[in-house]
Formats: C-alpha cells, structure tokens, sequence
C-alpha cells in the first residue's frame, strides 16, 4: 500500500509540475478552471494508486515482467514493433475485438471511446494552460497556437480548421451521445446483462458520459443562438458533472480504461509461447501449453499459497525455484484431458470402495 500511495503521490505532483511548466508558472492558466485542476489531481493520485496496486498482484505482476520481456527480446524487436502497430490500429482504433461480439456493442464502445479522446485531448491541455491561443499582431482575424508557452502554427478565425477545432467539444459531445444512447439499449434489453448489471458499474457511468454532453451541448447552443440565456447556470451544471466524473474516476468502471493497454503485453506473452518451447503432459506425453506459461503458472500459485506438488516429491514452501523436481511432478503439468480423465477414475475407485464397503455390511448383517 505504501508503493501504491507514494506512485499516486508522485503521479500527481508530477502533473502539478507540468501545470506549472506549460503554463508558464499559471501566466496561462485561467483561475476560474481551478476546480477542474484540482478533480484532475485526485484523479491522477487515485488511478496511479490503484493501477500500482494492480501492478503488485502476483498474477499481473509475472505477465507485465514476462510481456516486456517477451517483447524486447533483441532478435525480434523489429517485428514486435511491427505487430504493436497494427495491434494498436486493431484492438485500440478500431477495436476489431469488440466488433466480434457484435456490431451494436462495437459502436457503442466506438463512439464513446472516440468521443471521450477527442474531448480529454482538447479540455486537458486549455485547462492545464499547455495550449493557448493569442491574436497575431496586426491580424485580428488570425490566432496563434502557443504550446507549452513556444508560438507554432497560426489560422484564420474563419477558416474551416478554426471551426473543426472551436467546435472539437461539441463534436465529441455528437459521438458520445449516441454511444451512450446504444450502450443504454443494450443494457434494457439483453436480459444476460439486466441479471448481472450493477448501478454504480454499469448504469452511472452512461449517465455521467451523457449528462457532461449534454451540458456541454447546452451551453453552445447557449452561447451560439440564444445570446447566452442561462449561461452562468449550465456553465455550473456543467462544472458539476465534470468534477464529480474526475472525482469518481478511479473507483468506478472508467478505470477500466487504464490497464487496457496490458491487453498488448497479454498478447506478446502468448506469442512467446507458441513460438518457445512446449510443455508436455507427464501423464500423456501431449503437448498442450507452452513450457513458459507452466513455470510461471506454478510460480504464482506458490505465491499465493496455494501448492499442487505431489506429495513425495513435494519442494519445502519456502523454496521459489523456477524448475526442480517438485515442478516437474506438479499439477499444472497434466494436460486438461488427462486431468478429467484422472477425475473420473478417482470417483470410480471411490465408487467401488464404497460398494465393497457396502457389500461387507450386508455379509455381516446376514451372517448374524
């Protein structure tokens, strides 16, 4: 707990440093987006606390060692960067996985991912003031892009680049809400997911999503057609879903998001597999897993304390030892058939004692 909290402790102030730098220590930073700044900190600390705390677990701990390790491998460097690329054009861009288990699913996971990427990167950076725009001098109908502070590029006010990016919100809001609107259809009427469905992870996460669009919404329409009616009302409505999303971010499902990308390492680690060595079954001789995932797989039971070694060649429980003659005898080294194969002729041995067993009662009781 102490690892977790003092890298969430370093997340955020390492964010806090950054707000500093690329707004030129607060000269761009706007003073009323201080309360998003602030629900952003907390967010920081409490994702990076619970991600390290992720990281710790046994299981997850071996697959993102062995993942890295898999894929830095030198001889196959270029390929995994290779692979990595269409893997994230794949799983991540299009999320092709998804599209597999259905093609309302898909768009709805789409259009909120997408929706939700467009928005952080446009809302994170004005109000970290790591992005700002300045009129150029002598040119009122021209802005200036300032990034960390250093001027780039410059646009016209009325060029349609000026009006993709002043309105990169409302078209966020435009993919949002429909991804929430399919997800709530699902939700209503799979009855797999009415059963297992649960308020705060599955139905507030929607209404959080919807009710920052739609505020979002309200105050361009607000502010565009009607002269900024009840502007000062939707911009703290607004305010207020926002910061309670940030505040709730590490706790509910939206930090789902967050291990995602280990999905990568995952897949990396099964390519090393199927490309390595092949464990066999001691029973059968078959092979049915790769000899890296047997290894590591006694080495996390062992972990947490659990220990499938027969018991005349059973290792002392101290011992950690990647291959010995305990792990040669182990559980995990028969295959799936011959362990149900096992099952069924320890019940029926069990069966033919109890019938003996039973035989010899009624002999007795027959005799006497």
């Amino acid at each position: 707990m102490l690892k977790a909290a003092t890298a969430g402790l370093l997340s955020a102030l390492a964010l806090a440093g950054l707000i500093l730098l690329g707004s030129r220590r607060l000269d761009h930073f706007d003073a009323a987006l201080v309360a998003y700044t602030f629900a952003t900190l907390f967010a920081a600390f409490g994702i990076a606390y619970r991600y390290a705390m992720w990281l710790q677990r046994p299981p997850t701990a071996l697959y993102f060692r062995r993942g890295w390790q898999v894929f830095l491998r030198p001889r196959l460097l270029g390929r995994h960067l290779l692979v990595l690329g269409q893997r994230l054009l794949g799983r991540f861009a299009f999320n092709d996985f998804i599209w597999r288990r259905g093609r309302f699913r898909w768009a709805a996971h789409w259009l909120i991912m997408w929706g939700c990427i467009i928005a952080i990167a446009i809302t994170f950076p004005l109000v970290f003031g790591w992005i700002h725009f300045e009129t150029v001098p002598g040119d009122f109908h021209s802005y200036q892009v300032y990034v960390f502070g250093f001027p780039t590029s410059e646009f016209k006010t009325d060029s349609f680049l000026a009006f993709m990016l002043f309105h990169g919100l409302v078209w966020a809001s435009f993919l949002v809400i429909p991804g929430v609107m399919l997800a709530m259809r699902r939700r209503m009427r799979e009855h797999g997911e009415v059963a297992v469905q649960q308020f705060g992870e599955d139905i507030l996460p929607l209404l959080q999503l919807f009710a920052i669009s739609v505020t979002g919404l309200a105050l361009w329409v607000s502010y565009t057609w009607m002269h900024g009616y009840a502007y000062e009302f939707l911009s703290i409505l607004h305010a207020v879903t926002v910061i309670f999303t940030l505040l709730w971010l590490p706790f509910g499902k939206f930090f789902r998001s967050c291990p995602r990308p280990g999905q990568l390492g995952v897949a990396f680690y099964k390519d090393g597999g199927q490309n390595g060595e092949q464990a066999k079954c001691r029973r059968c001789g078959e092979e049915f897993a790769s000899r890296m995932h047997i290894l590591d797989l006694i080495t996390v039971e062992r972990q947490l304390g659990y220990r499938y070694d027969q018991a005349e060649l059973a290792a002392p429980r101290d011992q950690n030892i990647p291959e010995t003659a305990a792990d040669q005898s182990h559980y995990q080294w028969i295959c799936p058939r011959c362990r149900r194969l096992m099952l069924g002729l320890a019940q029926g041995q069990i069966w033919a004692r109890s019938r003996v067993h039973t035989q010899e009662r009624y002999d007795g009781d027959v005799a006497s």
